[in-house]
């Protein structure tokens, strides 16, 4: 009805139709929302997921000459699946912040077991 040039209903003229491209507004769920708490929460998790991985890491892996702790994606692999099965996708997430490194852009079970994975 907003978008309608025939409606009489002022109502709905007075509020924006939605926000463009560069608003800081745009993309993100209204402030209070239960949209938005639910974005924290699921942000708040995967944080927890990641700073575990990096535990097990450290737990697991073997200190190198560089001082960096490192351990094979098929080690990290068979100790992470029985707590979680999204290893990769905490992997990527931990490599986007800088936390961890490894060759390549994906990792798969069995073809890339012997990719080490350096802890930052």
């Amino acid at each position: 009805q907003r978008k309608n040039p025939f409606s009489n209903d002022d109502r709905l003229a007075s509020k924006p139709v939605h926000t463009h491209r560069g608003d800081f507004t745009y993309g993100r769920p209204p402030e209070g929302s239960q949209t938005e708490q639910r974005g924290k929460d699921a942000h708040s998790h995967v944080g927890k997921e990641v700073e575990e991985l990096c535990l097990i890491i450290r737990r697991t892996g073997e200190v190198g000459e560089d001082g960096h702790v490192s351990v094979t994606f098929g080690q990290l692999f068979e100790t992470y699946v029985t707590i979680s099965n999204k290893v990769v996708g905490i992997l990527l997430r931990a490599r986007k912040h800088g936390l961890v490194h490894f060759e390549g852009e994906m990792l798969w079970q069995g073809k890339d077991d012997d990719v080490i994975i350096t802890l930052l």
